[in-house]
């Protein structure tokens, strides 16, 4: 298992997928990319699986792209870049924003690149006041990929997404918390009991109501505001009608806790 390019752990409630290529810095390569997709087809499957926490093994998260893949030999044929985000990470972003259960992801060092933009594409991104963001890609003339050009200026602003883009300079954890790029970051010795405390309560949440509240969000990036107020009110519907509101009101009147059933 220690050579398998992801780990997956099983908790109550909740699922663990660890990047596993910690001397690589848990860069991507394909075997890498396949096999974190197929963990989250397994999580959003699993009905006892309330929340993902998504994190990285060794001293980093994920630097990215690993770039050993891509070394050309003098005069041979560009590689088509455009395939590998076609292919590879453009299906894997829309596969976290889809997945209908929060992710949790713990930056527990270095994210860069893509992984700095695969770590923007989860719901809740929780940072070591020891991790940088970066946003490499200027270094070896490329753009942001991995929905960075989307994320970035939405999350810390179109000043600071261009100063990310175009200087490639790191942006420690406590910034970035500042900025709103991420939701907060933590000693690094209470990253990892922080994330696992919010997978945990996740498992005893309203996970139905959770994720509509998660289509909603997605969708409001592209919405006008009419669209968006009725979307609410269809997502609304939908989520008066599941037994978990109804738990929840019965709770609020005998004043207890409620006992959420979760995902159907």
């Amino acid at each position: 298992m220690e050579d398998a390019p992801v780990l997956v752990e099983s908790r109550q409630g909740y699922r663990v997928i660890t990047l596993n290529r910690p001397s690589r810095l848990n860069s991507f390569n394909e075997a890498m990319h396949l096999a974190l997709r197929a963990a989250l087809v397994e999580a959003e499957g699993d009905k006892t699986c309330r929340s993902v926490l998504l994190t990285g093994a060794g001293r980093g998260f994920c630097a990215g792209q690993d770039l050993s893949d891509r070394v050309m030999g003098e005069g041979a044929e560009p590689p088509d870049l455009g395939r590998t985000i076609e292919t590879l990470y453009s299906p894997l972003v829309k596969q976290l924003r889809a997945l209908p259960m929060p992710i949790v992801c713990a930056v527990n060092g270095v994210a860069a690149g893509a992984g700095a933009n695969i770590a923007l594409a989860c719901d809740i991104v929780l940072a070591a006041r020891s991790a940088i963001f970066l946003e490499a890609f200027a270094r070896i003339g490329l753009i942001p990929d991995a929905g960075g050009t989307y994320f970035l200026p939405r999350l810390a602003g179109e000043a600071r997404a261009r100063g990310m883009t175009f200087l490639a300079e790191p942006v420690p954890a406590d910034t970035a918390a500042n900025w709103g790029l991420i939701w907060k970051s933590v000693d690094d010795n209470a990253l990892m009991g922080e994330a696992h405390a919010i997978c945990a309560r996740f498992a005893e949440s309203a996970t139905q109501g959770l994720a509509l509240a998660k289509q909603a969000l997605n969708a409001s990036l592209a919405n006008t505001l009419d669209e968006q107020l009725a979307l609410e009110r269809d997502l609304q519907r939908e989520a008066g009608r599941t037994e978990d509101y109804a738990e929840g009101v019965r709770a609020f009147m005998e004043k207890r806790k409620a006992n959420f059933k979760g995902r159907p």
